[in-house]
């Protein structure tokens, strides 16, 4: 069993309690596209502030680079936060260290909050810098961590901080956790995992360790052009990594001698401009002309994968199959969604999804409800299930250790059973 420091067994109240959140969502025009990380941290927050914690939230937003930017301050996202948590009151601070942020927490009451500007205008987050994690750290008692999401980075706010600091998991991070430990150690077989995006080399550690797990595994997306030109087809002016045809090989290779089948599409949707409601037409894979892309799966193609699902007890989701984001291409992904959350409802199989676009596109057609468990994350997501240490867990474990000979608090104990799995 893996322990962490446990947050309904810290002692909270009249507490100034950090919290690293990921704040870092999609903003067209000043609106958020896509609230789901924001609303995935809210239980949380609202745990501390029922328990008269001060709650001092702190996040990255875009790559500034460590200097300001005002298209990525989270000044603008502080209104939407603070409709989330009625009746509480939310606060701002202008900087997440120093005197600006030092005044504002002192003008923040104890079941109030504080959203600190974004932690990568300093050149010390991204740096893991010591002087800056003390800095961060000074701010208050105990460090929460609730963004499972940006735990693949060893940055000050998830790494160096938790060494100057108690440190526990958050409710989110308490969730992703068993939820994602469950399906790695104990996944109902056979399993199927639908890995798409747009493109294979971020994806290659990902499916050679998919294929020792998973009995089928469907590429789909950019990736799978990639497989398709290794194996002789031609793509014309479909997005391709041609340098990596001998990665797909070595992956097919590598399935047929674990016994997993490979599923790429046979049918596809193709357009000679990468542009919404851009005119296409739905071909076999054989018959693409030299003027036009693949963009999406075709009907056949999902068909074909539904059918395979229904013979599979959990499927796990990673990257949709085509340019989702622009209508009609969104097609394929919104119809496997469809018939992944029907499944899922019927209690006929277990459902995991993960990574910002695949969240994003079961979001757009209302399916998030409906799947068993869908993770916050990205490339944290793809880094737990390829079976590394995540910086930011290894800090969560090892300051658990250390407050474990300080003091006989309770620690979680992660026993791979997730709560909504449990019932099905």
């Amino acid at each position: 069993m893996t322990k962490f420091n446990r947050l309904k067994d810290c002692v909270v109240n009249n507490k100034a309690v950090i919290v690293r959140v990921d704040f870092n969502v999609p903003i067209v025009n000043g609106k958020i596209e896509d609230d789901t990380r924001i609303k995935a941290c809210i239980p949380t927050l609202k745990y501390l502030l029922e328990n008269n914690a001060k709650v001092i939230v702190i996040s990255h937003f875009g790559r500034p680079e460590g200097k300001f930017e005002e298209s990525m301050s989270l000044g603008q996202i502080v209104n939407h936060v603070s409709k989330l948590l009625q009746p509480y009151q939310v606060n701002f601070a202008k900087d997440c260290i120093g005197p600006k942020a030092q005044e504002m927490i002192a003008k923040t009451n104890y079941g109030q909050l504080i959203i600190l500007e974004n932690l990568r205008f300093h050149k010390g987050e991204t740096k893991n810098d010591e002087a800056f994690s003390s800095q961060l750290a000074s701010l208050g008692n105990l460090y929460v961590n609730d963004a499972f999401s940006c735990s693949h980075r060893s940055h000050a706010s998830i790494t160096g901080i938790s060494t100057k600091l108690k440190s526990c998991a958050g409710l989110l991070m308490e969730n992703e956790l068993d939820n994602l430990s469950n399906l790695l150690e104990n996944a109902q077989k056979p399993m199927m995992a639908i890995v798409g995006g747009a493109k294979v080399s971020t994806k290659i550690d990902l499916l050679k360790a998919l294929v020792k797990k998973a009995q089928t595994i469907v590429v789909g997306g950019g990736m799978a052009n990639t497989f398709l030109y290794a194996q002789g087809y031609k793509i014309a002016k479909s997005l391709c990594e041609k340098e990596l045809a001998l990665n797909a090989l070595e992956i097919i290779d590598l399935a047929k001698k674990s016994d997993c089948q490979i599923i790429l599409p046979f049918e596809v949707v193709v357009a000679k401009k990468f542009e919404k409601n851009a005119i296409s037409r739905t071909i076999s894979v054989d018959k693409i002309d030299d003027e036009e892309m693949i963009l999406d799966i075709g009907a056949n193609s999902v068909k074909n994968i539904t059918d395979d699902l229904t013979s599979h007890k959990t499927v796990l989701w990673n990257g949709p199959l085509g340019a989702f984001e622009l209508e009609p291409f969104n097609t394929g992904t919104h119809a496997l969604a469809l018939a992944i959350a029907d499944l899922t409802q019927r209690k006929k199989i277990i459902s995991i999804a993960g990574g910002g676009d695949v969240v994003s596109a079961i979001n757009s057609c209302n399916m998030f409800d409906k799947f068993t468990y869908i993770s916050t994350a990205g490339g944290a997501f793809l880094e737990w299930l390829e079976g590394k240490d995540l910086p930011g867990i290894i800090a969560l474990k090892d300051s658990a250790k250390i407050n474990s000979s300080k003091e006989n608090e309770n620690v979680i104990k992660f026993d791979n059973k997730p709560k909504n799995i449990s019932n099905l």
